[in-house]
């Protein structure tokens, strides 16, 4: 049978084509599979996004969490081949013991650029190249319409992460990038930390510098937390700035931009909800 040879930032995977028995731990590439039909025979169940909830089905194999594999069981169901993201990279070793294993990662200051590298090594393993192309062509087509509203706009933006009651933003480089660079919003703020969980801010610096848009991605709501980002955005402060007032404050589909950017399926909802924030 056809080998492939994989190429990624820990190594190589030597993949036959049209693999049959999947193991996925990156629930982007789990996102990307489900549109192309493909089945796949175990992943990490303890926090599956409601987006994929039917993988809950118990003829799936629970293979541990997104940080622990259950490296025996893994091993009794014989995979073909075992596909992970950043969060599975310290065992990588161990997994590519037991199946080619292929690392897939999302670069959010270059998202388009590693999403499409992503996307055609998926496609070439599963011989549907042709698919993925297709579903490419619609992507940059949607984005660059986008880019061009915004621009033409001269619209601004920031990003902002709310977190059970604390708030961080994001800018360019980040992992929400996507935002600035494929969508083409200015950055409000040129100076913002790049870090995994934002740069900590406050009310008082929202105000400041006053966004045209306001994207919220609410991770108390992908995690598990008790305050909203509606409740905590909801304030006298937030209440005078631009984009409050012109109903630009825009909360993102947060399970999506948090857990499954890179996907599939998972992109065309990040693109959905740009286009429709600039509808308002």
């Amino acid at each position: 049978m056809e080998e492939l040879v994989v190429e990624h930032r820990l190594g190589e995977a030597k993949v036959k084509r049209n693999p049959e028995r999947i193991i996925v731990f990156d629930y982007a590439t789990l996102d990307t599979l489900d549109k192309m039909g493909i089945h796949v025979i175990g992943l990490p169940k303890s926090n599956i996004p409601s987006f994929l909830e039917k993988y809950k089905d118990d003829k799936y194999e629970d293979v541990g969490t997104l940080f622990e594999p259950n490296f025996e069981k893994i091993f009794e169901l014989e995979p073909d081949v075992i596909f992970i993201s950043g969060r599975q990279a310290e065992v990588y070793d161990e997994l590519d013991k037991i199946a080619p294993t292929v690392f897939l990662e999302v670069d959010g200051s270059n998202y388009l650029d590693s999403v499409t590298r992503n996307l055609k090594i998926i496609g070439e393993i599963f011989e549907k190249e042709d698919f993925i192309e297709g579903e490419l062509a619609k992507i940059n087509e949607e984005m660059e319409k986008i880019h061009g509203k915004v621009k033409g706009s001269g619209s601004n933006a920031l990003i902002v992460m709310a977190n059970d009651g604390a708030i961080s933003a994001y800018g360019e480089g980040s992992r929400f990038g996507i935002i600035h660079k494929e969508f083409g919003f200015e950055p409000v703020d040129k100076d913002i930390e790049v870090a995994d969980h934002g740069q900590n801010i406050s009310f008082e610096y929202i105000l400041q510098q006053n966004p045209d848009y306001i994207f919220v991605i609410d991770r108390a709501a992908t995690t598990g937390g008790s305050v909203t980002a509606e409740q905590v955005l909801d304030n006298e402060i937030i209440k005078r700035t631009d984009a409050y007032q012109k109903d630009r404050i825009v909360y993102l589909s947060s399970q999506i931009w948090y857990v499954l950017s890179g996907g599939l399926g998972g992109t065309k909802v990040m693109i959905e909800d740009v286009s429709a924030a600039l509808e308002r």
